[in-house]
């Protein structure tokens, strides 16, 4: 039946509509070169060739292909849809023999490779179907480059067991070609589609610093566990050859799979706000003060509000590198020449408010860091690490819980607790007596382990109790904690300011070394690379976490070259230095991927219980908890989805079973990606429906809300570094002493001598001023048209659904923060919690769930 019913159309032409990308001046014709090699292609037959693969006839065990077509009008074309997508027709002559198009093969003998966006065919003689749509969103090279052309395959989606024949080889040599030849002999090149693993031997030069490497075994030993990174190929340091060679240029030629690059348009926005580029125009600008310290509060208001003049040489010398208008998005440059940070959000209603007690408190349940504060379970506080108790005393909290014991506070759970004695404590010796090794600003940090208690007043918000700071028992050091009372004035008030300055300075660099960079970024590199490597593209699942992948591996590689690599800056300007990712490597010893979903993290924080009563089955601890409240109906909206999406294509816990790539995959990620942590209890065993539905949950939701909650936060909340100070370089003053006396005398410049110097608050605020940035093409949670990438319908309609509850979420979030009944929405600062927010502008907006880590 079907053989007659195409036997009639023999003859006809299929229409086909290619929409592609041009690489920079491949299509630009006053590029006189291009343009020229690009004709005598063309002349000389070797334009762009496509050919249909058939998913119904075979040729030699895989699907047959049909004869070539060619895009027309190449050399005369101008763009059709904006200044880089190009449209060109094809067509196809309409063959018998080769049956229904499931895929394409394509090759490229111009000399510039583009980026191939789709091809969309119309009035395809099949039954029911008068369209026929092949996303491709790849680059194609030259078939010089290549031993043959490339395949992309059609919209529709298969499980390994229902692919249709002819393309199973097809599915199974591309999955080949990902993988590479697993050698890693040689360095791989911008044209490698190659995806393999390494252990973190990146970040240094032995010859200047001298670094853990970061995964792996070292005489049979795991020392430092840590996630698996991409491979590169570089070359290793002959003097040390178990490190690998690092970029010395900027912007820096990284190897990622050429896919993993970020698209031409953000790549050049991201050069332009790269953390090298910023530094080099706010550096120069400040070098006859940064060796001064801030003398007042009011000079790091300046920072915003008076500014400081850019000199036309420095202006000159850096337009290359970041044109005037595109500093202006980050910094306020008027007509002198002013330069001026953009005014943090937590300082724009109240240049004071960040001081008091209650907005400490409340960043704790609605700041850039608000997964670390748990409820207190059991008293005393006792280490896990060293088995010391906790010297806040009973009198000391007592006094404020209006008559209930520390037992009747704790179960009626009115306690809370900041703890990072155990995070801290282990490397604070080392820490406390090492300077940085940036020549430019040698600092010895001075720093505390923290613990600090806090009372649920019956209003919801938070009240800090109690501060505890710790340093290690060493020389003439007891190891006995100092405790800290609330106090409202004289030098008492200062001593108490500067106590949550340390828990501030705590709480930073956990952030930004745990929260956001390890249980973010790195974590979720192995999931990228497994991924490609053991899921075709036309797997369901591949489809459904590519789009929560995209530019994840970019944004790592180059934060390896800058931020987290030895004295890169997160070593120069936090306060761990040169062992920051040693410390980040000590908390993924006890990560656990269960515990990355939302309510198991709650719950083991003691932050919810359960209750089949309440919403979403969680009874909150505080039910004013922002980062909670809205992160629930973002994660239940995501399972929703994907419980909706997974049933559709697993029909029994059999199917999930029987999928041998889904098999391999999820082997692959537990054995090699996160192979230190292979041996952990904590992993799904992937034999149900119900396991792959809670572990892409967790991935979508590390990589969309979780990201967004602990990164766009980061300007808004640290931009004003007295609110969140990187690094403290003295300790706590005691009577008698002269910084005792100064802190009498004059408070602030005390404090400010304490905390990041003039040089490190600018570097650091800069950088914040690039991680907390939206691009221009940022890709939103539950606003996509998933249509490119999926033709079945119940799905789609299931998508549909996911978008209409994400709009509901943000109808509700703007009716909680108009609610003045809930005081943690909004604080002393008066800032909306609006980090879960799913939409936003580009930009420093301080709201927006991106679907990818993307920056």
């Amino acid at each position: 039946m079907l053989s007659g019913l195409l036997g009639s159309k023999k003859g006809k032409q299929i229409e086909g509509t290619v929409v592609l990308v041009k690489k920079k001046n491949c299509f630009d014709f006053t590029d006189v070169g291009v343009s020229l090699l690009d004709r005598a292609s063309e002349c000389l037959g070797r334009g762009v060739s496509i050919q249909f693969i058939s998913a119904s006839k075979f040729d030699r065990a895989k699907g047959k292909l049909g004869k070539p077509a060619y895009l027309e009008k190449w050399i005369t074309k101008s763009p059709d849809l904006t200044a880089e997508k190009f449209e060109f027709k094809v067509h196809f002559e309409w063959e018998e023999e080769v049956g229904i198009p499931g895929a394409i093969f394509i090759k490229n003998k111009h000399p510039n490779e583009f980026f191939l966006i789709s091809l969309t065919l119309k009035n395809v003689p099949l039954v029911g179907e008068s369209e026929i749509h092949f996303p491709c969103n790849s680059w194609v090279y030259p078939t010089n480059r290549y031993e043959e052309g490339r395949i992309f395959f059609s919209n529709k989606i298969y499980l390994p067991d229902k692919t249709p024949d002819p393309l199973r080889r097809y599915r199974e040599e591309e999955l080949s070609k990902l993988r590479g030849d697993g050698i890693g002999n040689r360095q791989l090149e911008e044209r490698d589609r190659v995806y393999d693993y390494a252990v973190y031997n990146d970040l240094n030069n032995p010859k200047k610093y001298n670094r853990p490497i970061l995964g792996g075994t070292v005489g049979g030993e795991i020392k430092y566990p840590y996630p698996r990174r991409g491979r590169t190929g570089r070359s290793l340091v002959k003097s040390d050859p178990v490190y690998e060679s690092r970029v010395k240029l900027w912007p820096p030629v990284l190897y990622v799979p050429r896919d993993e690059e970020f698209s031409p348009l953000k790549n050049a926005d991201f050069v332009t706000f790269g953390f090298k580029s910023l530094t080099k125009v706010v550096r120069p600008a400040l070098k006859s003060r940064l060796c001064e310290e801030f003398d007042s509060f009011d000079e790091v208001l300046d920072l915003y509000e008076g500014g400081f003049k850019l000199p036309k040489t420095l202006l000159k010398a850096v337009s290359h590198l970041i044109p005037l208008q595109k500093l202006k998005e980050v910094f306020r440059i008027d007509g002198e020449e002013l330069l001026r940070f953009q005014k943090p959000q937590v300082i724009r209603d109240n240049k004071n408010a960040w001081m008091k007690d209650e907005e400490f408190a409340r960043e704790m349940l609605a700041g850039v860091n608000p997964v670390k504060i748990c409820c207190l379970q059991d008293w005393p506080v006792k280490s896990k690490v060293d088995g010391s108790i906790c010297k806040i005393s009973e009198d000391d909290l007592e006094k404020n819980l209006e008559g209930r014991s520390i037992q009747q506070a704790i179960e009626d759970k009115k306690l809370f607790i900041l703890d990072y004695y155990d995070d801290f404590i282990p490397y604070l010796r080392l820490i406390n007596t090492t300077a940085t090794e940036d020549i430019s600003s040698k600092v010895h940090p001075r720093a505390y382990a923290t613990r600090t208690v806090l009372l649920l007043k019956n209003d919801e918000t938070l009240k800090p109790l109690a501060i505890e700071l710790s340093l290690p028992r060493d020389g003439d050091c007891d190891g006995t904690p100092q405790v800290y009372l609330p106090a409202e004035q004289g030098v008492e008030k200062w001593i108490w300011m500067l106590a949550k300055t340390y828990v501030a300075v705590n709480d930073s660099n956990y952030h930004q070394l745990i929260s956001h960079w390890l249980l973010t970024h790195a974590v979720i590199e192995p999931f990228v690379i497994a991924t490609n490597r053991q899921l075709s593209v036309i797997h369901p699942i591949f489809r459904l976490l590519a789009p929560h992948f995209s530019d994840t591996m970019k944004i790592n590689a180059l934060a390896r070259q800058s931020l987290v690599n030895a004295n890169g800056i997160i070593e120069s300007t936090f306060l761990p230095g040169k062992y920051s990712m040693e410390f980040s490597s000590k908390v993924y010893k006890n990560w656990v991927f269960r515990d990355q979903a939302l309510p198991a993290d709650l719950l083991k924080r003691g932050m919810a219980t359960e209750d089949s009563t309440s919403p979403h089955g969680l009874n909150l601890a505080i039910k004013d908890y922002p980062y909670a409240v809205d992160g629930l109906d973002v994660w239940f909206a995501i399972k929703t989805w994907l419980q909706d999406y997974c049933c559709f294509f697993y029909e029994s816990d059999e199917a999930v079973q029987q999928d041998n790539e889904l098999q391999s995959w999820w082997k692959e990620l537990i054995q090699v990606g996160h192979g230190d942590k292979k041996d952990d209890q904590g992993w799904p065993q992937m034999k149900n429906r119900e396991e792959l539905i809670e572990s892409c949950t967790i991935l979508i939701w590390i990589t969309s809300g979780l990201h967004a909650a602990v990164n766009f936060g980061q300007y808004p909340y640290g931009g004003y570094i007295l609110n969140r100070p990187t690094i403290t370089r003295r300790y706590m003053p005691r009577k008698g002493t002269p910084e005792y006396e100064e802190l009498k005398s004059n408070p602030e410049k005390a404090l400010l001598k304490t905390i990041n110097s003039k040089d490190q608050a600018i570097n650091v605020t800069a950088v914040l001023a690039v991680l907390s940035r939206h691009s221009f093409t940022e890709a939103y949670l539950g606003q996509a048209d998933i249509s490119d990438w999926i033709s079945d319908k119940e799905p789609l309609q299931a998508f549909e659904r996911f978008k209409e509850s994400i709009r509901k979420i943000e109808e509700r979030i703007e009716r909680d923060n108009n609610d003045l009944r809930l005081k943690n929405r909004h604080g002393p600062v008066n800032m909306p919690y609006t980090l879960l927010y799913p939409s936003s502008e580009p930009g420093l907006t301080g709201m927006g769930i991106p679907n990818s880590i993307s920056i």
